[in-house]
């Protein structure tokens, strides 16, 4: 329930006093152990019951608490439409003159309210009402968002598509994306990727079949496979959508689209490459309701967490986040911008693309086809009087060298590297060109991470490891003791993968007086990492043991990443 804005959660329940600070910060960490939604946790713990605890909510947010209809009269029903009903996940409770009361499925999303006043012309004010109860009374007014996927690919095999070809003008194009069972197909197919929580969804045209994939949890799942005679059709629907050019299917194109699912506005970012069998297409879920963007809500080691405050809060430096390519590196730089952002602080980013925006950043879309490079992007915020500033990625020895000299003269400079461990990331700046004292001068600390399953919380179960597995973890069993080993049995829950939901497991490197001395004096990667060990660094296969032992992760997702 409401497990989209956990933090609001946080705030209503530490603001309004109705659990004690220790009770709320230990469901707090269960929360970020388990991936337990921080309401539930406080009904099921017995804490407040779900009427009071909704009574709170519509306290906290100043409107009023009601029960949801057992049905709705057709004149009722008919004051919203069945696709924005579903769209907005709203249900309309009433009307008194010219304003309209709404039960929705998330009353903290404010956006809502904006949206409807504009398109149904009229004031909106939203009432708090059970979510499960809302959406449920949706779907018995207004039907099921059209039909399933299974059900949409039984009347396509009878739905006679377009015949498409290279030579196909790009009105022929444009009338088979305009087609309803196409629209309605990749609207479905968007619709249950992101209920599903996908991250990305891949469109694969191969010789003789075409393929849908969802990624979920940093693992692919394949739908149902459509007929390949969609694929164009489909991906012109897709172009459609995110404005790029319908008739151009020898590059590249990159677009984005904004879509308002259940309630919520997500972002899809869409890439398109020309393939042998025609063009493959994936689009990257940018969804705030899913990444929280709290540094709390990381999952953070508690030491870890007070490094990460202490150099963000420098005047300057540089602060790099590494790993391989989805590890979580953006959302934990964006998590220190939203500490760091205040009306104080000047803060400029560089991203290629801008993923999430962020109000009271100024952020800067990098774009090299068109001569913006992340060098030029930074030289040019030097002159923007900056505070702060986000850099995507360091690429080469130019932008490492702006980098450097913006944080020599007082700024606070925060990107990304791909390395595979902290001590990795100075020799990848050395490698670049960098010289040593530069880097022994500016870096302030590396943080390495990488994203592990959770198991899923509705079928953990215990059971004893073998023996062979423990020594891949570099384990002896003598040293194991009476710890406990966990994982997912597979339930409805999470699909029968026996995870749901990812957490973070980290290697924190500070640089001090002795390691600048090394990094100045050339020293070997393995020099580095011996001494960073020596004074204290956790490697990231500890930190993923101090998961495994919490009861939070597998052996076997600790053994893939590390």
């Amino acid at each position: 329930m409401f497990e989209s804005h956990t933090q609001s959660v946080y705030d209503l329940l530490k603001d309004q006093g109705i659990i004690s600070t220790e009770e709320l910060d230990a469901l707090w960490d269960e929360h970020n152990t388990n991936g337990q939604p921080l309401a539930e946790l406080v009904i099921d713990g017995g804490f407040l019951t779900r009427e009071k605890f909704l009574e709170a909510v519509a306290e906290y947010l100043g409107t009023s608490c009601e029960k949801v209809p057992e049905s709705l009269e057709s004149e009722q029903a008919g004051l919203v439409q069945g696709s924005i009903a579903r769209m907005y996940g709203v249900l309309p409770l009433g009307q008194e003159g010219n304003t309209l009361r709404l039960a929705a499925i998330d009353p903290f999303n404010s956006q809502i309210v904006d949206d409807l006043t504009f398109a149904l012309g009229r004031d909106i004010s939203l009432a708090v009402c059970d979510p499960v109860d809302v959406e449920k009374r949706i779907v018995d007014t207004y039907g099921e968002d059209d039909a399933s996927v299974e059900e949409l690919l039984k009347e396509l095999d009878t739905y006679e598509v377009p015949e498409l070809s290279e030579d196909s003008t790009e009105k022929d194009l444009e009338a088979a994306a305009s087609e309803q069972p196409i629209i309605r197909f990749v609207n479905l197919v968007l619709n249950q990727a992101i209920r599903d929580k996908a991250s990305d969804i891949h469109f694969e045209p191969f010789e003789s079949e075409f393929k849908i994939r969802y990624r979920i949890d940093g693992a692919l799942y394949e739908m149902a496979p459509p007929p390949k005679n969609l694929a164009v059709p489909v991906s012109s629907r897709i172009k459609v959508i995110s404005g790029l050019n319908i008739s151009e299917r020898r590059i590249p194109q990159d677009g984005r689209i904004k879509l308002m699912i259940a309630g919520r506005q997500v972002d899809l970012r869409v890439s398109t490459l020309p393939t042998q069998f025609g063009e493959s297409v994936v689009l990257r879920v940018l969804d705030k309701g899913v990444v929280n963007l709290e540094l709390e809500s990381l999952g953070l080691p508690e030491d870890v967490h007070e490094n990460i405050l202490d150099v963000i809060r420098r005047p300057n430096g540089i602060f790099i986040v590494t790993g391989p390519t989805g590890s979580g590196k953006t959302t934990t730089l964006y998590s220190c911008l939203r500490i760091l952002n205040d009306i104080e602080s000047k803060l400029l980013t560089a991203e290629e693309p801008v993923e999430y925006e962020i109000e009271g950043i100024m952020q800067v879309p990098v774009n090299p086809g068109q001569g913006l490079t992340f060098a030029k992007a930074l030289r040019s915020f030097l002159r923007q009087d900056p505070d702060i500033i986000m850099v995507g990625e360091i690429r080469d020895l130019e932008t490492a060298q702006i980098a450097i000299q913006a944080s020599l003269t007082g700024h606070l400079v925060m990107s990304t590297l791909h390395t595979n461990d902290a001590p990795g990331a100075v020799m990848r700046l050395l490698d670049m060109g960098v010289e040593p004292f530069l880097i022994g001068a500016s870096l302030e600390a590396v943080l390495a991470q990488r994203l592990v399953r959770r198991i899923c919380a509705d079928c953990r179960t215990a059971y004893e490891p073998s023996e062979s597995l423990i020594s891949q973890l570099g384990l002896d069993p003598v040293d194991i003791g009476d710890k406990e080993f966990f994982y997912g049995k597979g339930c409805e829950t999470c699909n029968q993968s026996g995870y749901r939901g990812r957490l973070g497991i980290y290697e924190m490197l500070r640089i001090n007086e002795p390691l600048r001395d090394l990094i100045s004096a050339k020293a070997a990667g393995l020099a580095l990492r011996e001494k960073a060990l020596e004074q204290g660094m956790r490697t990231l296969r500890d930190d993923g043991l101090r998961s495994i032992f919490d009861g939070a992760t597998t052996i076997e997702e600790v053994i893939k990443y590390t």
